[in-house]
């Protein structure tokens, strides 16, 4: 089992350092799956047990000018490391003005991965800093359990609106309740609200669009003889969403949220060359 890679362009390693900040925001500890055309960061907290879910891909060709990997055995050419990413994100801060970083899959006393970080200096001699980062290396047997999630039948898709504007709104609403509502239809039009004893404040959206799959046969098949206007809703975990808001740093070109009425939330963030997908489950 083998893994280097290298990245010299510098704009595509502060692109990649950037994906690495977001996932530590969203997860502790998670998964990342190596193969040979693609990498994978993934969180699989059981959604029954109220856990959110992640996955995160990303194609190495659009980062790495070097990526070179054995697989566990010929016919199972993949690699799954547990890791903590906040390590690996600090490890790469240390290199937003490096020549170059290397990563390197190595076992000293454990298996680590380690990452080099060429930065540039005066004298013709280049200054190296390391960083080991301890990984644990799953077994093949346990590789099913971190399967792509399956995307359940939706009841409405919808566009989000600019994330920062609903960040600032999550901001404020998480200091007066616990749980978000979250409801949308296939008019384009999405409400955030929240109820306690106290209080009931409601943001409104409108002409948000959805996308073209909304109403698709197939996956949304009922969509053609339901109500426009109908709303979708699920109530969630507000720490949830604005962990998800605030840890952005994808900068995604399309954002958007699939709600299974009253069961889930999956949000999916598109840049170019990287898909994020963060599953929140509802809370009854």
């Amino acid at each position: 089992m083998r893994f280097r890679a290298k990245i010299v362009d510098l704009a595509c390693l502060n692109h990649f350092s950037r994906i690495v900040n977001t996932i530590a925001r969203l997860a502790k500890t998670c998964i990342l799956r190596l193969t040979v055309c693609k990498l994978y960061f993934i969180l699989s907290d059981k959604v029954a047990n109220g856990g959110a879910s992640m996955w995160c891909e990303l194609s190495q060709g659009n980062f790495f000018d070097e990526f070179q990997m054995e697989g566990v055995a010929a016919e199972h050419n993949e690699i799954y490391l547990e890791l903590v990413p906040e390590n690996l994100s600090r490890a790469l801060k240390t290199a937003q003005s490096a020549k170059a970083v290397k990563i390197k899959l190595t076992n000293k006393h454990c298996p680590c991965l380690r990452v080099a970080v060429e930065l540039p200096s005066l004298s013709s001699s280049s200054r190296i800093v390391t960083h080991d980062i301890p990984v644990g290396v799953i077994p093949r047997r346990m590789w099913n359990d971190f399967r792509e999630p399956s995307v359940p039948d939706f009841d409405v898709s919808i566009y989000l609106p600019v994330l920062k504007t609903m960040k600032s709104v999550v901001e404020r609403m998480k200091n007066l309740s616990n749980f978000i509502v979250i409801e949308a239809n296939l008019s384009g039009e999405m409400n955030l609200k929240i109820e306690t004893d106290l209080v009931s404040v409601t943001t409104h959206f409108k002409d948000l669009g959805n996308p073209p799959w909304a109403s698709e046969d197939g996956c949304q098949s009922s969509a053609q003889g339901r109500d426009l206007e109908s709303m979708a809703e699920a109530c969630i975990d507000i720490k949830k969403l604005q962990q998800l808001l605030a840890g952005q740093q994808v900068n995604p070109t399309k954002a958007l949220c699939n709600i299974v009425r009253k069961r889930i939330v999956h949000f999916i963030l598109l840049h170019e060359e990287v898909s994020l997908q963060y599953f929140i489950p509802a809370i009854a």
